[in-house]
């Protein structure tokens, strides 16, 4: 039975997209960032897609301690780090990486015995302001973990940009600048690259490159799509009508009454709210596939059911296949109907969505 609301996730097109990062940085490792969940294509759905990078990257111990025990063997970055003294042993146990950005990380750290038990990514903060040390403490940091006993060598270093996103921002330039001067003369290998810095800032492209967003085909820039930019969407979030009905001229649609039929329309139903991830903040004219033809959205959006305007879907009947976001409407359209950006959208794919993997003939 197909089930009421799905996500169809194509997994050749997350790789399509890695080799896409490929061919604009040939010469650097690619770590893949997979935390949240895979942005919510599913986190060791992920991981096999694309297995054949050189890293993972996570948010949380949790996250490499999943991938870990389902078999994993890449090297897997936290981004995080860890908080305290247990999250280290999770973390030497599994043998993840650690991201250390803070002051108590180094003391927890310097009170353990292990010889060269941990590696370490040492965080730069340019300009964040989020994570990282201050070029002023920099050194003296690089040389603590340097002498300690837990960490391996050569240390890794890293920094994250605020405002890759915005290619007329020079903020890019200054972080990858700062980051530059303060790492001169230290070894290690350096990862600046987000999926941004990937696809609009060459200067930042280094030993490492953590495509993010643009793995899954979405565009890391407000005014472009991922197709625009030559990715391809993994995900295709659909549904079906289970109702339609005319609608006469002066009738409210849905909650609160806020929206109200100018002329006598046909309305469907669509099995998909807010309670599946749809945005409850999409606006009334936000575009809906009903037959593969664009309908638009009208009334608010609620748990279960939103309502579309089947004016030019004189046919359309109940059962007929709906398409939230993908391929042919990109989610990047929809984000920005309801004032938010993608990310939050797949991310927000809520777990009563059955998640069904594209089967391609090979």
């Amino acid at each position: 039975m197909t089930p009421a609301a799905y996500a169809v996730l194509d997994l050749d097109a997350a790789r399509h997209n890695l080799s896409k990062v490929r061919s604009i940085a040939p010469n650097a490792k690619v770590m893949a960032v997979i935390k949240a969940n895979g942005y919510g294509h599913g986190l060791l759905r992920m991981a096999a897609a694309l297995q054949d990078v050189d890293a993972f990257a996570v948010a949380r111990v949790d996250e490499g301690v999943q991938l870990r025990k389902a078999g994993f063997k890449n090297r897997i970055a936290v981004l995080e780090g860890f908080t305290d003294a247990e999250e280290l042993d999770e973390l030497l146990h599994y043998q993840l990486d650690a991201v250390v950005h803070c002051p108590a990380q180094l003391k927890i750290m310097e009170a353990r015995t292990e010889p060269r038990a941990c590696s370490v990514w040492l965080k730069l903060d340019t300009g964040m302001n989020r994570l990282g040390f201050k070029t002023a403490e920099f050194n003296a940091v690089y040389q603590r973990l340097s002498q300690c006993t837990l960490v391996k060598q050569p240390i890794s270093l890293m920094t994250h940009f605020a405002s890759a996103d915005d290619v007329n921002d020079d903020q890019t330039l200054k972080q990858i600048d700062l980051f530059k001067r303060t790492v001169a003369g230290f070894s290690g290998e350096r990862s600046l690259a987000n999926s941004a810095g990937i696809l609009g800032w060459e200067s930042s492209l280094n030993d490492w490159v953590r495509p993010g967003v643009m793995l899954y085909g979405i565009s890391p820039f407000p005014d472009a799509t991922g197709n625009q930019l030559g990715l391809k969407p993994v995900m295709a979030l659909r549904s079906r009508l289970i109702a339609v009905k005319p609608i006469d001229a002066g009738e409210s649609v849905g909650y609160g009454g806020s929206w109200t039929c100018e002329k006598s329309t046909t309305l469907g139903v669509v099995a998909i709210g807010y309670g599946d991830g749809y945005p409850r903040h999409a606006k009334a004219g936000t575009p809906v596939l009903v037959n593969g033809k664009r309908v638009s959205l009208i009334g608010r959006v609620s748990m279960d059911m939103i309502t579309v305007d089947l004016e030019n879907q004189p046919d359309a009947k109940p059962g007929d296949p709906v398409v939230l976001w993908g391929e042919s409407l990109p989610v990047e359209e929809i984000a920005l109907r309801a004032d938010t950006i993608p990310y939050t959208l797949v991310c927000g794919v809520t777990q009563r969505v059955q998640l069904v993997e594209k089967q391609h003939e090979r």
